[in-house]
C-alpha cells in the first residue's frame, strides 16, 4: 500500500461514516471510526508488505491492540453518554462536520505514516538492539493510557463523578494522564524510523509530530482545559488540583 493509497483509504472510511453520521444525525459513528480506520490500514499494509519479520509484528499487533481497545473504550462510552458535546455546534452542519472528519481522517494518515513505513521495510529484520526498546515502551504507554481511561470511566459514571472531576490514580500526577500515554505509544512505535528511514522518507515523523500537536495545543488537552474552567473555574477544589498537578507529564503533586 502506498502512501496516497493509505490516505485515500483513510478519507473513503471516514468520509463513507460521515455521510452516515450526517444523515441520522448521531456521533456513534465518530470515534469508533477514528480507531477502526487504525486497525484496517495496519492489517492491509502488513499483510500487502509481504514482510512478517518480528519487529513488524510487534508494530502491526500493538497498533491494532491500541486500536481495538479504544475503539471498544470509546464505543461503550458513547453509548451510555448518547450525545458527544463536542460536536453540537457542528452536527447539523455538512461544511462544520464535514471539517473534523476531514481532519480526522488525515490525522490517521499522518499518524500511521511512520508505521507504514516500518512494516513495508525489508530491514526492519535487522534492527540493532537499541531499537527495540520501542516495544516495551509502546506496551507500557498502552497499559498506562488504559489504565488512565479506565479510572476516569470508572468515576465519570459514579455518583461522585455527577458532580466533580477526577483526581484520584493517575490523574493525582497529571490532569490528562491518558493524553500522555498516547503521545508517548506513537513517539515510541516511530523509533525504529530513526534506524530504517533515509531521505523523504523522515517525512514520515511527521505522524507523532502531528499527534502531538493535535492533542497539546488544537483538540485535546485545549478543550478539555476549557470546559473544566466552565464547570469548576470558581471551585476552589479545582483550583487547588490545578495549581498541584501537573497539565501532562505525570509528577509528584506539588505543595500548596
Amino acid at each position: 500500500m502506498t502512501v496516497l493509497q493509505m490516505l485515500m483509504t483513510s478519507l473513503a472510511a471516514n468520509g463513507l461514516f460521515f455521510i452516515l453520521a450526517l444523515a441520522l444525525k448521531t456521533d456513534v459513528f465518530t470515534d469508533i471510526t477514528y480507531s477502526m480506520t487504525f486497525v484496517v490500514l495496519t492489517a492491509i499494509v502488513f499483510f500487502s508488505s509481504g514482510n512478517a519479520s518480528l519487529p513488524q509484528v510487534l508494530t502491526a499487533v500493538l497498533v491494532v491492540l491500541w486500536g481495538l481497545r479504544l475503539g471498544a473504550y470509546l464505543f461503550s462510552r458513547i453509548l451510555r453518554m448518547k450525545v458527544d458535546h463536542r460536536f453540537d455546534d457542528k452536527r447539523d452542519s455538512f461544511i462544520r462536520f464535514g471539517s473534523f472528519w476531514l481532519l480526522q481522517a488525515v490525522t490517521v494518515w499522518l499518524v500511521m505514516l511512520p508505521i507504514r513505513g516500518i512494516l513495508a521495510d525489508p530491514l526492519a529484520a535487522e534492527l540493532p538492539p537499541a531499537a527495540w526498546i520501542a516495544f516495551p515502551l509502546a506496551l507500557a504507554a498502552l497499559l498506562f493510557e488504559t489504565v488512565a481511561d479506565a479510572q476516569k470511566s470508572r468515576f465519570k459514571f459514579s455518583p461522585e463523578g455527577k458532580d466533580s472531576f477526577m483526581r484520584t490514580g493517575l490523574w493525582k500526577y497529571s490532569r490528562h494522564p491518558n493524553y500522555f500515554g498516547e503521545i508517548v505509544f506513537w513517539w515510541a512505535l516511530s523509533i525504529p524510523g530513526i534506524f530504517l528511514f533515509r531521505g523523504a522518507e523522515l517525512l514520515a515523523f511527521i505522524g507523532p509530530v502531528a499527534i502531538t500537536v493535535l492533542i497539546l495545543f488544537v483538540s485535546g488537552i485545549p478543550l478539555l482545559e476549557n470546559s473544566a474552567e466552565k464547570k469548576w473555574g470558581s471551585d476552589p477544589d479545582w483550583l487547588s488540583y490545578k495549581r498541584r498537578t501537573s497539565l501532562f507529564f505525570p509528577l509528584p503533586p506539588a505543595k500548596e
